[in-house]
């Protein structure tokens, strides 16, 4: 891994990404990039009020480079490779372009999650990027807890789709030198004998060559809360998902775990894309 997008909208929940990310890239040796989005014209609109002009847009946009230079001589990101991107896009697409055209390997993003009604009409940025992103999104909220990979949980269903997926789990699993927990959850909807899910789990890993992972089998009544749970019994550093990316009305009927998931969870998620 060689180069981290963090987005940036000056809160402390992207300030808690900042951390996160520069952790991450003094350990590895990384660049960082940090982004800002300016989404027009909702967010101008809110800052000037209705019909704001092309100078008060560009005097805007200014600040915020400044802002974002002064982030760049922090104590945090001292010694690493920092540099900066402004976008005028919408927040979760501006994103994904980012990191596409930055060529980067991760996207750390700070989150606060939505709940009830909020979730229902709009969903969150984060929400939006983990569904969208075909490059690995590690979600961050803000806690009084220190950022570790030791023990990182992996649930999957461990299905033939996800294999390339894995592959890039493994990746991430030998490159924060974690412990890995590979966890199947069974619900009553789904519901699978112990002996049964151990064999999904153990002959699916059969393709692949793992060091320091166990295998484990989880009963609850739904999937998130099966994860959320054994994460928990666990003492987890890091939970990681496969997503499928799905928009529209697929999204609507089906939902996303991973996206629930970065919503809800207060330990650390990372996301792959199937």
């Amino acid at each position: 891994m060689k180069r981290i997008l963090i987005p940036i909208d000056f809160s402390e929940y992207s300030d808690e990404a900042i951390k996160v990310g520069a952790k991450i890239a003094k350990t590895n040796n990384c660049e960082i990039v940090l982004l800002h989005i300016l989404e027009l014209p909702h967010q101008t609109s809110d800052v000037f009020g209705a019909g704001n002009s092309i100078p008060e847009i560009m005097f805007y946009k200014e600040s915020m480079i400044n802002k974002l230079d002064e982030l760049m001589d922090i104590d945090e990101l001292k010694g690493l490779t920092v540099s900066r991107a402004f976008e005028f896009e919408k927040v979760a697409e501006g994103i994904i372009d980012s990191s596409t055209i930055n060529n980067v390997d991760l996207i750390v993003m700070g989150s606060k999650g939505v709940t009830g009604l909020e979730e229902l009409l709009i969903g969150s940025n984060t929400e939006k990027v983990v569904r969208l992103s075909t490059i690995p999104v590690l979600v961050i909220k803000k806690t009084n807890r220190e950022f570790k990979t030791q023990n990182f949980v992996f649930a999957s269903d461990f299905s033939e789709d996800t294999k390339e997926a894995f592959k890039k789990m493994l990746d991430f699993a030998v490159f924060f030198k974690s412990n890995l927990f590979l966890v199947i959850i069974c619900t009553p909807y789904n519901f699978k004998s112990t002996q049964i899910a151990e064999k999904i789990i153990h002959d699916y890993i059969a393709d692949f060559e793992i060091d320091n992972y166990s295998t484990h089998v989880y009963n609850d009544v739904t999937v998130e809360k099966g994860i959320l749970n054994f994460a928990n019994t666990i003492d987890a550093d890091l939970i990681g998902i496969c997503t499928h990316g799905r928009t529209g009305l697929s999204h609507f009927l089906n939902g996303s775990i991973g996206e629930d998931i970065a919503n809800h969870s207060i330990t650390p998620l990372i996301t792959f894309r199937i």
